[in-house]
Parts: structure tokens; sequence; C-alpha cells
């Protein structure tokens, strides 16, 4: 049927049409997911692109609120282009967003627009400031988006700006009110809105009331997020369990033995970005994942490489090597949630997911 179906962070996904290369490319790349070889033995049909490290808020967790140690700045849309012409034959899905808010990128609707003209699916996320204002809500229903994930942690002021820093809740609301009419003008279903929640200490008490509020926003989807208590971050889990972690121990994770009280760590790491997901930041700086915001292991430039080179290149075999080999001694993976018993980012462990309004896969 030359369709592929598949989920991308609780959003289903369907690529219609594909070409006879993007499902070869796919087979290989599943397999190389399953296999782990150093070499993969396809290109990535799924990356996630950073189009700005700049952002409006100050959330406590973030690093762009803790220190990067990289300069701040958004992609170019020439390198944007040049990204998207080398794995158009291969991507099925882009991830639009990384650290900082990717539409505060001047070019990000057109970056967006381009990608879904060459037949690529694209989700981003934002916390939703900017389409309060002005003509974006516009611009990103017509730029093909196919969801946008607004991360909404709090339904009311106080609860909100207890995470979201320098963030007003109303804001958010009329940004998200904006799109979903913007939508109904148009008399389209892209993108699909999504209402994301984290589930922390000062707001689970209104998760009762959270399908109502969603409901009266319009938008299409609501996810409850659990909250990560083993962080890997700049400060101690256990100064933020203190603040941060919901008192309900089924809105947490990952699990935690009942011998010693620590998290459970798995034997079978089920990461899967060393052979199907790269990030690559603003300024073309090619990493593992998303979790090097500091930039800590580059693998390669696409300023200055090809992006071919760059993933069949002796840094990115030699880490999938000691990936397969010793996954827990490297310093991002060894402490990565995906490294803990339901500590896999995406899966059912880590969210609840509703449709508030039914759709067929985007």
């Amino acid at each position: 049927m030359r369709r592929i179906c598949f989920e991308a962070d609780g959003i289903p996904v369907a690529v219609q049409n594909v070409s006879l290369k993007k499902i070869i490319n796919w087979v290989l790349t599943e397999a190389s997911v399953f296999f782990k070889p150093s070499r993969p033995w396809g290109f990535p049909t799924l990356i996630q692109v950073e189009p700005s490290n700049h952002c409006n808020l100050r959330c406590p967790f973030c690093p762009v609120t803790l220190g990067m140690g990289r300069e701040l700045g958004h992609m170019k849309l020439d390198m944007f282009k040049e990204i998207i012409d080398q794995l158009r034959d291969y991507l099925l899905l882009i991830l639009f967003w990384d650290w900082g808010e990717p539409f505060l990128n001047p070019n990000a609707y057109e970056m967006i627009h381009y990608a879904c003209q060459c037949g690529i699916k694209v989700i981003s996320s934002t916390n939703g400031h900017v389409f309060a204002s002005g003509d974006h809500a516009r611009k990103v229903v017509q730029s093909g988006l196919d969801a946008l994930i607004f991360s909404v942690d709090g339904i009311t002021e106080e609860a909100y700006r207890r995470y979201r820093d320098q963030g007003r809740l109303e804001t958010v609301l009329e940004g998200i009110r904006k799109v979903v009419a913007e939508k109904k003008r148009l008399k389209v279903k892209r993108p699909i809105v999504n209402l994301r929640y984290i589930v922390m200490r000062h707001n689970e008490r209104d998760i009762g009331a959270l399908r109502e509020f969603a409901r009266s926003l319009g938008v299409d989807m609501l996810v409850l997020r659990r909250y990560h208590t083993a962080h890997s971050g700049h400060q101690s889990s256990a100064g933020w369990e203190s603040q941060y972690a919901p008192s309900e121990v089924k809105y947490r994770i990952p699990a935690y033995s009942d011998e010693d009280g620590q998290p459970v760590r798995i034997s079978r790491n089920p990461c899967r970005n060393l052979w199907n997901c790269p990030t690559i930041h603003w300024d073309g700086t090619v990493c593992s994942c998303f979790a090097d915001s500091c930039e800590k292991h580059p693998l390669g430039f696409l300023a200055r490489q090809q992006f071919g080179d760059i993933w069949n290149g002796a840094d990115f075999q030699d880490l999938r090597r000691e990936f397969r080999n010793h996954w827990q001694e490297l310093p991002l993976c060894g402490i990565c949630t995906y490294g803990f018993e339901k500590g896999d980012i995406g899966q059912d462990s880590n969210a609840e997911v509703e449709w508030l309004i039914r759709h067929k896969c985007t």
C-alpha cells in the first residue's frame, strides 16, 4: 500500500505514497535498530532538529536555564534546506524542536513548509506564547505542520508559573484558541493540537479537571506525562524530587526497587537514537541525541561535512560500538532515563493519552 504508520511521542503518524527507496531504507534502518551494527545499513528515517536554542521562559529543569555552555542562535533557512535536500529520500518525520522555543526562529514556518513539500511529516512542540500575538497562528496552520504540542503544566496561573517561570497561562491559552480557531476557519484537521501536562506535585490536584479544561480549549489530544525522578541534569534529583515529584507514585517514573528504593536498571537499553534519530543543533552540530544539550560529545559539523560522512564516520561508529558493549559506562547513556525500568520516553509507561476529538493517523 506504500503506507507506513507509526507513533512519535504518542502521536500517530501515517506517511502515504512512500517511495520504494524510502521503504527499503526504512526496513534497513529498523533492522539496524534491532541488530545495532557499528555502521547502520540505512539512513535515519527520523531526525530531531533544533530551530533555535533561544527561549522566552526559564523552566527550572531546562538546560537553557541552567546553562548549556554553547552559543545561542537560530538555524539558518539555507542550512535547514540543505539538511532536507541531503536526507529527503530517507526521512519520514522531523521532530522540529530540541532546546529553546522553536517558533522564535523567524524562518520556522518556511522551514516546516519546505519539509512538508518534500513529503516529510513534521511535529513540533512549543510553550505557546508566540501564538497569542501577530499572525503566528495563521502561519503555523498554513505551514503544513502535522502536529503541535502545547506544554501546559497547570490550569491555574499559580500552578502554571510554579514551573513555567516568566510565562503566563492566559497568554498560552489565547495562543491555543487562536490556532484552533484558525484550523476551523480554514476547515483543516492539521496540525493536531496536543495539550501536554507534566504531572508534578503542585499540579496533580487538578488532574480531575483536565479533561474539561482541554475540551473547553478545543484541542484534539490530551497527554499526561509522568514525572521523571531520575534526572540527568545539573541539579541533584533529590532536590528536584522534594519540590516537584508528585505525591502519587503512579505519576512517577522510573520504577523503584522495594528492597533498596533505588531506580531499577534494565539490562538492554531500548534507545534507538544512534541508529535512527540523531539530533542536529541550530548551527549544524550533529549529536547522538537530544540529551547532549551541552555538546559534550559532538559527532560532526554540517557546516563543513556531509551528513552521510558524519553518520557513517568513525566517531559515530565508535559510539555505537561502545553503546552496544557497555552503554552503562557512557557519560550520557549511563544516566539517561532509557536505562531504567519504565523510563522509556514515549511508551505507555510514560504517558496517558486521550483523544478528545478522534482522528485517523496524521
